[in-house]
């Protein structure tokens, strides 16, 4: 089964080719996603990678407060996102 990791507290200049370098050393890696701002292109030091269970759990045991650039990763288990207001116009009204 696919798991999908939270990465964060990148440093801004890591590439996704790194990231799947990193977590390659504990299992094959099915995608890596850095995130940037919508608006300004840049990064926001934070991403998502995809394997397989067993490999997942390994990678966050090794990773999880390794230093990466000068930058402890927080490594874990991504937990889907609740619907928020920015659903809603970002106001948190009622539609």
């Amino acid at each position: 089964m696919v798991k999908k990791l939270f990465v964060g507290n990148l440093p801004f200049s890591t590439t996704e080719d790194e990231l799947r370098d990193l977590f390659s050393q504990h299992g094959g890696v099915h995608s890596v996603k850095l995130i940037n701002d919508r608006e300004t292109g840049r990064p926001r030091g934070f991403g998502f990678i995809e394997m397989d269970g067993d490999a997942a759990l390994a990678a966050i045991q090794a990773l999880d407060g390794r230093e990466m650039g000068g930058r402890s990763l927080r490594v874990n288990e991504a937990q889907e996102r609740e619907q928020s207001s920015r659903m809603s116009g970002g106001r948190g009204e009622r539609r």
